[in-house]
């Protein structure tokens, strides 16, 4: 990668280089395994003695491309894509993390993240702490043990979209020799990349703006490198790997240790890796992503200020709002070219007014996803967060009256206008 490229080029140029007559844009290799001329060859790939490929459960040339793509739009030195962004955050952790482990988590996280953490992983023998992310630097590092693992954050939480202060979580992580990790799902590294705030691993679902389509499920993880996983508290990147003959991740694999562990470990044993034909779409998705992004935000912002000045919405919660407080001050250091097409607001009335309002809805549908290129709304407590407790609900941010809007890439005069005519409904 040229280092004076920007992120536009990147988006567009990375991850896939044709060979002279070679196809302009990456084939979709849809084989599940691959033909060598001689045993040798397979053995040293199995051994981790070379690069290459040979079963696509474990890596395939078209996902390769997409890995190598994103992590370069996030400035890190390897990625692994995964079959969902559930998938992405369980390996996130499961690759650093063992029965016993421990692991600090902001409490404001998207319903089926919290739900992994607190229920799935838990049965595993993981604990977790939920704490605000809006929570002091003592109540951090108080949440802090021994057999603490891990930071876990996202960027722009999902539904109620408080910025993480990334600086702030990085250094108090680093201090005690873990490493941050951040859902960076809703900014995408075109509105904010976490590497360059002090976070080691990066996760995304995908499936939202990198996609950009609602076409393909996915997720994929990256490595910053560079992370002192030798420091006594990760012993499986360092110790040998028996099912490799000895191989140790950071000895052999120094530049990027965590990502080959994740790839020939979890990726080969629980065979999740991202499909040849996903990776297609979603690295299509990833080369415009940012005049996506750009007009995602625009969108939003616009959005923002009707609703803010509706006399039938009784609040808004986006950060490009400088009635915000804090999230908007921290949204001007993380998010300073935009804040995604992600809002939330409250219909006088509650609940049951705001219902007559989605169901009044012309150009924008209900839809239980988020982040795609059309306008699209739900309503968390009672669809993507219905398994959470009342309790639950308030920590993640989730009243029962909010309203989660994704503002897609249609003219701003005809998704105001369909919101206008829906609100006269409340």
């Amino acid at each position: 990668m040229e280092k004076n490229w920007k992120l536009e080029t990147i988006a567009v140029q990375e991850g896939y280089t044709p060979e002279n007559g070679g196809p302009r844009v990456v084939p979709i290799t849809q084989s599940t395994t691959f033909k060598y001329d001689d045993a040798q060859s397979v053995a040293e790939l199995f051994d981790l003695k070379r690069a290459g490929f040979f079963y696509t459960r474990l890596a395939n040339p078209t996902v390769d491309c997409f890995e190598k793509k994103i992590a370069a739009m996030e400035g890190g030195v390897a990625a692994v894509a995964t079959t969902s962004g559930q998938s992405a955050n369980a390996l996130a952790i499961m690759n650093i993390a063992r029965a016993g482990d421990h692991i600090v988590s902001i409490s404001s996280l998207y319903g089926g993240t919290f739900t992994l953490f607190a229920s799935s992983m838990k049965k595993m023998g993981i604990e977790f702490s939920f704490i605000s992310p809006e929570a002091s630097d003592e109540e951090l590092e108080k949440a802090i043990r021994p057999n603490t693992k891990a930071i876990f954050g996202e960027t722009l939480a999902n539904p109620a979209l408080i910025v993480l202060d990334i600086e702030r979580y990085a250094a108090i992580a680093h201090k005690h020799g873990l490493p941050l990790i951040v859902d960076n799902t809703f900014p995408t590294p075109v509105l904010c990349r976490p590497f360059e705030y002090g976070a080691d691993i990066v996760t995304h679902s995908t499936t939202k703006y990198i996609d950009g389509h609602a076409t393909s499920i996915g997720g994929i993880v990256v490595e910053k490198g560079g992370f002192p996983w030798d420091n006594g508290k990760f012993p499986d990147l360092v110790e040998p790997d028996v099912t490799y003959h000895g191989t140790s991740y950071l000895r052999d694999f120094p530049a990027c240790p965590y990502s080959v562990k994740m790839r020939v470990q979890w990726i080969r044993d629980l065979g999740n890796p991202q499909t040849p034909f996903n990776a297609f779409l979603s690295m299509l998705g990833a080369e415009t992503l940012p005049l996506r992004m750009e007009k995602h935000s625009s969108n939003a912002q616009k959005m923002a200020e009707f609703l803010a000045n509706h006399p039938k919405v009784g609040w808004v919660n986006y950060h490009g709002l400088p009635s915000n407080d804090n999230n908007h001050l921290l949204a001007k250091k993380y998010l300073p070219d935009g804040c995604s097409g992600v809002l939330c607001f409250g219909v006088k009335g509650g609940s049951a007014a705001g219902e007559r309002v989605m169901n009044a809805l012309k150009l924008a549908a209900i839809c239980v996803h988020v982040a795609d290129i059309r306008t699209c709304v739900l309503h968390p407590a009672s669809m993507t967060h219905r398994q959470l407790s009342e309790k639950e609900l308030l920590a993640a941010g989730v009243s029962p009256d909010l309203i989660r809007l994704s503002v897609g890439i249609e003219h701003i005069d005809d998704i105001i206008a369909d919101f206008s005519q829906a609100l006269d409904k409340a």
